[in-house]
C-alpha cells in the first residue's frame, strides 16, 4: 500500500519500529527506567513514552524527541536511527 508521497506505508512503519527498538535498547543499556526518560523528555506520565517505545497505538517519536533523547542518552541522533 502506498501513501500520498509514494513511499510504501510498510517502509514507514518499519522505520518507526527500528527507531523504537534502538531507543529501547539504548535506554536499557543506560539502565534508565521508562519513567525516568519520560520525565526527562518533559512528559507528565509514562504512557506516551511507553506507547512510542513499543510502537503502539500509532505513537512514535518526533524530531524534537529524538534530539532530546540523544542528549539524555549521550549519543548521536544517528545512533537512534541506525
Amino acid at each position: 500500500m502506498l501513501n500520498n508521497n509514494y513511499v510504501p506505508v510498510d517502509d514507514i512503519e518499519e522505520f518507526h519500529r527500528k527507531i523504537s527498538c534502538n531507543i529501547k535498547r539504548i535506554r536499557i543499556e543506560k539502565e534508565m527506567s521508562k519513567l525516568e526518560v519520560a520525565l526527562s523528555l518533559g512528559f507528565t506520565s509514562v504512557t506516551f513514552y511507553t506507547n512510542a517505545e513499543n510502537n503502539k497505538r500509532g505513537k512514535h517519536f518526533n524530531l524534537e524527541h529524538l534530539y532530546k533523547l540523544s542528549k539524555i542518552f549521550e549519543v548521536e541522533v544517528a545512533d537512534l536511527l541506525a
